[in-house]
């Protein structure tokens, strides 16, 4: 940063015109950008500015300067320098000054050079940080009176991240010094780590309103219902709770009508309608219905009512054991398998795979529309995935070393922990429903073998003969990898796993109607294979893992997925860290498994119907359906895939 120097006498006289200048008094930082001696140009008009976090919109921005009459801007905040001033003054542009204050103590909360400042200021930008230092530093003091009595001159207010979460009637003040996880604030909406504050600003448009930040991002929705429902108890009344997302603004007339500014084309933000049931203590959240209301680009959010002309959507949820799910909002995931690469198929092969992914698609959604459970619509799904000889499962399962086709599945539903897998099977037609049967009709979890075909037999379930699995192009990939490895051993080079060997797993997730996860694997296993190998796609917890929070199919180098637990790793950090679904399994799919050596892909879906669809290769079968009936589906990296709007 560009330092003025030279004598004291002569320091005043610069300061102004000085690019940059920081100055310490008492314990608070003062960065200076501009003239503040300049006349403001325009009008100032009241408006408040609220930024999610992550990339903040220029054009949002623009907004605010013009609100503050492209004149001088003061930023307050309680941590780093006077980086977002620079933003502001260079790239923003269109303003005469910033001049930024970083608190350090409550203390400086009574500097006349900051009370001054704040007095003469035209628009007023809280940084984001740590919230609970703002709490501690402002509440109470001249710079809160000053904040109120800025938004009652007219003036516009903004704030960003831990800014914006200051701003509400009710908010979270992280005075725990941690960060609240969904997870845990549904685990006791009325405890003490859900430290909800009040009596800080009083802003008329925000009365009545608990807002939060990074929203979808970090997987909020479920600690802002129970902020909502911490501050109700407080209130004695009915809240409505505020989300915005990373890359969002909402920009906040005076009359309290907003639009929303988007860098994202999913950013937007969320209205959680109040009125909820009253909590009990040290219990878990119960709620039979709560209600939110998205706002886009495209809408218009009025506050503090919490109104949405044109929503973007309108969703139910239920809270069961502090356990977050949507509700009337069905869900189908799939995949046919990663490693597909362009090239790798002709035009015919990819029309029929395409086909294929959307006829399964098809028949989960026909259970869930008839109100079968997600497990009924995992099992219908991936019964289409085995018929289709284009994936390597069931009829177009991978031979084996010897020449022989050996499957592996399993099945798992998320509401009751149940599950069932199978291993080594050679006659099932289709593996997922005798994994179905071990579930729902045996003691046991997992059957392998002859054992697993008998029992298959007795169960009423389909067997062929084996050659029934048998297609030219699966037994071609088999006599490639058996001159590969001829050839190594007779010049003896260590062996490279085969070209795709181990990829082509299918899998489908399912949310039904009544907010319940489930989640089912099947596979041919890996080309080539010898020694009874077993592959991850049977094992509960690495290829396959539902819960009530979360459910993943993964496909891939199953020895790496076993290592790493992959599917259940990914639904650990949705509990235990409270992370979202997209980050907890990229997180796991594009970190953890190429760290390890190995590669492949996953689908993952969480009970709010957020789906993720994580690979590392040039490609994946996959595709979604909704409870419109209309199946997506792609196949390369560069398809174009619109994620559910949930």
């Amino acid at each position: 940063m560009k330092r003025c120097k030279g004598w004291a006498v002569v320091l005043a006289a610069l300061l102004a015109a000085c690019p940059a200048m920081p100055l310490l008094a008492a314990d608070t930082g003062r960065y200076l950008l501009g003239d503040t001696t300049a006349a403001t140009p325009g009008k100032t008009a009241p408006g408040l500015l609220l930024m999610g976090g992550g990339d903040r919109n220029f054009e949002a921005l623009r907004w605010f300067m013009k609100k503050a009459g492209n004149g001088h801007i003061v930023v307050l905040r309680a941590s780093q320098a006077g980086e977002i001033g620079e933003e502001f003054f260079n790239e923003v542009g269109g303003i005469r000054s910033v001049e930024t204050f970083v608190f350090n103590d409550r203390e400086a909360s009574t500097d006349p050079r900051i009370l001054a400042a704040l007095k003469r200021a035209d628009g007023i930008f809280l940084a984001g940080g740590d919230q609970s230092r703002y709490v501690r530093f402002w509440r109470g003091t001249p710079v809160a009176e000053a904040l109120d009595a800025h938004v009652r001159a007219g003036k516009p207010l903004g704030g960003t991240s831990a800014g914006l979460a200051m701003l509400g009637e009710y908010l979270y003040g992280a005075m725990d010094g941690g960060s609240q996880t969904s997870p845990r604030a549904l685990a006791d909406p009325l405890g003490a780590e859900n430290t909800i504050e009040t009596g800080f600003l009083r802003i008329a448009l925000l009365k009545g309103v608990v807002t939060d930040t990074h929203f979808s991002e970090r997987n909020r929705l479920g600690r802002l219902i129970a902020f909502v429902a911490k501050g109700e108890a407080m209130a004695g009344r009915p809240l409505i709770g505020l989300g915005v997302d990373e890359d969002a603004a909402v920009a906040v007339e005076g009359d309290g009508s907003a639009r929303v500014y988007a860098t994202s084309p999913m950013a937007g933000a969320t209205v959680v309608r109040g009125g909820l049931a009253k909590q009990v203590e040290d219990e878990a959240m119960q709620l039979e219905r709560v209600e939110t209301i998205g706002a886009g680009p495209n809408s218009v959010l009025h506050l503090p009512d919490g109104r949405v002309e044109r929503p973007v959507f309108q969703r139910r949820y239920a809270v069961r054991d502090g356990v977050l799910a949507a509700l009337d909002a069905p869900l189908l995931v799939i995949h046919g398998g990663a490693g597909v690469e362009p090239g790798d198929l002709t035009r015919e092969e990819e029309q029929a795979a395409r086909a294929a992914l959307e006829a399964a698609l098809r028949a989960g959604h026909a259970r869930l529309k008839a109100g079968g459970s997600s497990v009924d619509a995992v099992a219908a799904t991936i019964t289409v995935l085995e018929d289709a000889p284009q994936f390597n499962a069931g009829r177009g399962a991978v031979f084996t070393h010897d020449g022989r086709n050996e499957l592996d599945t399993s099945i798992m539903d998320g509401a009751t922990g149940k599950a069932g897998a199978a291993a080594g099977l050679h006659r099932v037609k289709n593996p997922i429903t005798l994994a179905r049967a071990i579930m729902d009709r045996s003691r046991h979890v997992m059957m392998v073998g002859e054992g697993a075909e008998t029992f298959a037999q007795e169960q009423g379930v389909a067997l062929v003969d084996p050659s029934y699995f048998r297609t030219e192009k699966r037994w071609q990939q088999l006599q490639k990898a058996l001159q590969e490895e001829s050839t190594a051993k007779e010049v003896g080079a260590r062996l490279v796993l085969a070209g795709k060997a181990y990829f082509g797993t299918v899998g489908a997730l399912a949310l039904d109607a009544q907010g319940r996860l489930a989640a089912g694997t099947s596979t041919g296993g890996m080309t080539n294979k010898r020694y009874g190998r077993v592959g991850d796609a049977p094992i509960l917890g690495a290829g396959t893992w539902a819960d009530a929070r979360c459910a993943v199919s993964g496909t891939g180098w199953g020895e790496f997925y076993i290592r790493a637990a992959a599917a259940h790793e990914i639904c650990a950090r949705v509990r235990l860290a409270g992370q979202g679904i997209v980050r907890a399994s990229e997180g796991v799919i594009n970190g953890d498994i190429p760290k390890a050596g190995g590669d492949g892909g996953a689908i993952a879906l969480d009970a709010q119907g957020v789906a993720a669809f994580p690979f590392n290769t040039g490609g994946m079968y996959r595709g979604w359906i909704g409870a419109d009936g209309v199946p997506h589906v792609a196949i390369y990296r560069d398809d174009a895939l619109p994620l559910p709007a949930y």
